[in-house]
């Protein structure tokens, strides 16, 4: 490896690193602007000049210049600091220095390096400049004249996001940053311009105003808003959730969310479920949890086992499914379902229904077909994954499925069933380079195996990837999907999800917030145990208040099979409960109390019961090559319709979301977006 020295010390560094980079490997901190790892790099900023030998008697832009073998970098001479001064008294003759009403004080570069690297006095007496703001959506707030032109933005809605609908224009001092045609940026990844943003230019609209940083309570935890798990940070006043940022995760989100993620949060505090209910003359009355249990009870008792069932929603935790199946059980309950849109999953080993590439790994495919998915709706942060790999020129994708816009290019080899069973036999360019490919990847979606020749599909979806020596991979869209699975949270001998909703099934039903499973034709008594006055609660008839993410601790396990611990950043609303508890409530008065007490308890019986639940941040790498294809799914008839993705809109997916007054404008915005773009 080459040598350089930093500041008088030997450092080894890669081929192809910068100076800056090498810099920091030696332990210096170069100030800089435009600068991100991520991004490309644009070197307009100029605040990371630093002295270079041998080469001109100037200082250079780290950034831009390569590190060579033997090379000399000084981070702190007087030249270097002299520059650093300049630099920083440029970017400032413009900006309107109103930190004490910017929403990004606190947390602001331009801050925190001004204080580092800058003067302590200013010697320009003009006018600054000043700039119209900017629209950009609901999300998205400017004030455009605070803007450095660092590019950031630009670069990553470009780059990244793949919807090039932020630019640069103009020349000189009449240069802006703007939409081109005054539109809001059509990303589902759009806010994290905002993290990227150094000053106070772009900031939160839904959060203006609202807070100070140094005001809040910051919870590290996990994202449920698909099954990606994204690593969050969930930020805290009092009994308000007031943000969400992204934390690095290299093996998940890179530091990207989406902004159904970033902006769901207001959706937490409305509609919520704060007391128990109970439905009499056909009217919800408030209860107490005494009545509200009693009658649940006196229900389940006077039902026979075969004639109960329970349907697991989306965001439940493992630990909650994990109570409800174990008390149901003890009751000879076989009508268990975590799957509420019916997928044909939940039979045959663990890789079967994971992601098995994983998240990171995907990046090592060079040919992916996507069969059945959307995924820049189901999961845009590994959409843009596939993306990233994409735009290096490393990947071909296929897709047999809907034909949308998922920022990259692809061969669209078909749209449904029919098409899925010629494909071995297909001539395409796709097709014959997904032969010799050498490491192939199949992603299967949710609007592939959801539906009702969901087996005869999965069954046809392995067979291509048996033929084409791909690995197999599931892309979920339910947070809860993979923990239920693997802990058995499905029929053995009892009724799916679909079949439990029809008229006559069942005596009593209970919905574990499952509230995108159409419960109004069943006659059955309803106990709904969830956060949010949604669907499932419209038709209970007895509805126990549950906790919200935000409110418990609880394991997730996501569509690679990584085991992740949710972290509780405030308490439930009201006399709401976290769900577990509820059922180990419910057990002392069906008389077949649950063995544990406390959540540590829990989880030791479901370590104990369920291995893979103990193995906490882990994630099994090279499976999904050596499965028994052959064993998945079921000979059957397919029909014609075409694979359609079950998320048709993406900022209105769970209760929360449909709780929440920002994504309902989203929702609204991308909706009349749609229509435009039809008619024209």
């Amino acid at each position: 490896m080459p040598k350089a020295k930093v500041n008088g010390v030997e450092i080894e560094f890669e081929p192809g690193m910068n100076v800056l980079q090498v810099a920091e490997l030696a332990g210096e901190e170069i100030p800089r602007f435009c600068y991100h790892e991520r991004l490309s790099i644009a070197g307009n900023c100029r605040m990371c000049l630093v002295e270079v030998k041998p080469g001109p008697p100037k200082p250079q832009a780290s950034c831009a210049l390569p590190a060579a073998e033997g090379m000399e970098i000084l981070t702190d001479t007087p030249m270097v600091k002299k520059a650093r001064h300049g630099v920083m008294e440029f970017l400032l003759i413009n900006h309107p220095l109103d930190c004490p009403i910017c929403d990004q004080g606190g947390e602001c570069d331009l801050q925190d390096q001004a204080m580092a690297y800058g003067r302590d006095d200013s010697r320009y007496a003009e006018n600054k400049r000043a700039v119209e703001e900017k629209y950009m959506g609901p999300l998205i707030k400017t004030v455009m004249t605070r803007c450095i032109q660092c590019t950031r933005c630009v670069r990553f809605i470009t780059e990244v996001a793949g919807v090039p609908d932020i630019g640069l224009i103009s020349r000189g001092e009449d240069v802006e940053i703007v939409t081109y045609l005054d539109k809001a940026v059509a990303s589902e990844l759009s806010a994290n311009v905002i993290d990227l943003c150094p000053v106070g230019a772009l900031t939160h609209k839904p959060w203006a105003f609202n807070y100070r940083p140094w005001e809040l309570k910051k919870t590290e935890t996990v994202d449920v808003m698909d099954a990606l798990g994204s690593a969050i940070r969930v930020d805290a006043r009092g009994p308000a959730v007031l943000r969400v940022l992204p934390r690095v995760n290299d093996e998940i989100n890179e530091e990207w969310i989406s902004d159904k993620t970033r902006y769901v949060v207001d959706g937490l505090s409305r509609q919520r479920l704060d007391r128990p209910y109970i439905r009499e003359a056909g009217k919800l009355r408030p209860a107490t949890w005494a009545e509200a249990l009693d009658a649940v009870a006196q229900k389940v008792k006077a039902a026979a086992p075969e004639r109960v069932g329970a349907i697991a929603g989306d965001l439940q935790d493992a630990e909650s499914m994990k109570a409800a199946m174990d008390l149901f059980r003890s009751l000879g309950v076989k009508n268990l379902d975590c799957r509420q849109d019916g997928m044909a999953l939940g039979e045959g080993p663990r890789e079967s229904w994971l992601l098995n590439s994983t998240i990171a790994g995907i990046e090592e495919a060079d040919a992916v077909l996507l069969i059945g998915t959307n995924p820049r709706l189901e999961a845009p942060v590994f959409n843009a994954r596939l993306r990233k790999r994409w735009l290096a020129g490393a990947l071909r994708i296929g897709v047999v499925g809907e034909a949308a816009d998922l920022t990259y290019g692809y061969e669209h080899l078909g749209t449904g069933p029919a098409d899925l069973s010629k494909l071995t036999r297909s001539r395409s360019e796709f097709v014959k380079f997904l032969k010799e490919a050498k490491n192939p990847a199949v992603i299967v979606g949710a609007g592939a195996l959801a539906r009702p020749d969901g087996a005869a599909v999965l069954k046809a979806a392995a067979g291509v990837a048996k033929a084409f020596g791909a690995t197999w991979n599931v892309l979920h869209t339910a947070a809860s999907r993979v923990a239920g699975l693997d802990m058995g949270f499905v029929p053995v001998g009892g009724l799916s999800a679909p079949a439990m909703v029809q008229p006559g099934a069942l005596d009593v039903l209970f919905l574990l917030g499952a509230d995108e499973i159409d419960a109004r034709g069943s006659d059955a008594f309803v106990v709904y145990v969830g956060t949010h006055g949604d669907a499932g609660a419209h038709r209970a008839d007895v509805i126990l208040p549950g906790a919200a993410y935000t409110e418990k601790n609880g394991l997730y396990v996501n569509t690679e099979g990584r085991v992740q611990m949710g972290m509780r950043a405030v308490f439930p609303k009201g006399e709401a409960r976290e769900d577990w508890a509820i059922f180990r409530a419910l057990s002392e008065r069906l008389g077949a109390t649950l063995p544990y007490d406390d959540l540590d308890q829990l989880r030791a019986k479901l370590f104990a019961d369920h291995p893979t639940f103990g193995q906490i941040d882990y994630v099994a790498s090279g499976q999904g090559r050596d499965l028994d294809f052959d064993a998945l799914g079921v000979k059957g008839d397919v029909s014609d319709a075409p694979f359609a993705s079950p998320i048709t809109a993406f900022h209105l997916t769970n209760p929360i979301a449909r709780a929440s007054v920002t994504m309902a404008e989203c929702a609204a915005l991308a909706t009349s977006s749609a229509a435009k773009i039809a008619a024209e």
